[in-house]
């Protein structure tokens, strides 16, 4: 491995930085007036409006600069965002008044190269039929083309999130070649993503890895250590349940984070 601070390379580094997030919040909701409530809430929380904030927060974290911004809300349910980013300055065209249109515009031209760049979110907001179980569901993706590393923004994006469950990919594709020549596959050192996950975020969260370091993929699993209920009831509080539907609630709960955590079904507890 090499760092890019230490090699002249041979034109543009054509490296390509993926870094892609599977982020999910889950939540008990017994009745369906309280479904449709936390359905409802997940949408305006994570409206196309806010999702374009955090991923606007997201291009100041890296240092990437916008140049086009694509955002829907969906019917009923759910919203998408992608940005394009550039890594170079971008100029905007002399004769075009900003003040006219709100967010950012496509501009005339991009000084040097035009990164093959991009950040999108997509959410998936549902609810169990049957037993009160409540998912939510964002894929984030952050791939840069260049120096910028979208490694800078993976904690910021976990603790906005404030999610039960992260399993996040990383991986360099490609290779760049440096002024002799050579080939080089990866500009940085890493062994785990965890290298990058700040000691505050390592107290919350249990973490496993699966890595394929000859490809330079990266990938890890999270799950929260610790859960008090009551930031699990969607209109309930905990003192209004009996013992019994405490621990029916809490059993369904870690049975579906342990589910999506592991990533296959697993028989009831008894």
């Amino acid at each position: 491995m090499v760092s890019n601070g230490k090699i002249k390379l041979q034109g543009f580094n054509n490296l390509t930085k993926s870094l892609s997030f599977c982020i999910y919040d889950v939540c008990y909701a017994k009745t369906p007036e309280q479904k449709a409530e936390y359905i409802e809430y997940i949408d305006e929380v994570y409206s196309a409006d806010r999702l374009t904030e955090i991923l606007t927060e997201v291009c100041d974290i890296i240092g990437a600069n916008i140049l086009n911004v694509a955002r829907q809300d969906y019917e009923p349910q759910g919203a998408s965002v992608t940005i394009l980013v550039s890594e170079e300055p971008i100029k905007e065209s002399d004769n075009v008044d900003q003040t006219e249109k709100p967010g950012p515009l496509l501009p005339d031209s991009v000084v040097a190269h035009l990164d093959k760049s991009h950040i999108c979110v997509h959410t998936y907001p549902e609810s169990h039929p049957d037993n009160g179980i409540c998912t939510f569901r964002a894929d984030i993706e952050v791939s840069t083309c260049g120096i910028i590393s979208p490694l800078k923004a993976l904690n910021y994006l976990i603790h906005k999130l404030e999610s039960d469950i992260v399993t996040i990919d990383y991986r360099v594709r490609g290779f760049t070649r440096d002024v002799e020549g050579v080939k080089h596959y990866i500009d940085h050192d890493i062994n785990s993503i965890q290298n990058f996950v700040t000691d505050d975020i390592r107290e919350l969260y249990s973490m496993i890895d699966v890595n394929v370091y000859q490809e330079n993929i990266f990938h890890t699993k999270m799950m929260l250590k610790d859960c008090d209920l009551d930031q699990y009831l969607f209109g309930t509080k905990a003192d209004e349940l009996t013992s019994e539907e405490e621990q029916e609630i809490t059993d369904r709960l870690f049975k579906e984070m342990r589910e999506i955590f592991y990533g296959r079904n697993m028989p009831e507890m008894s």
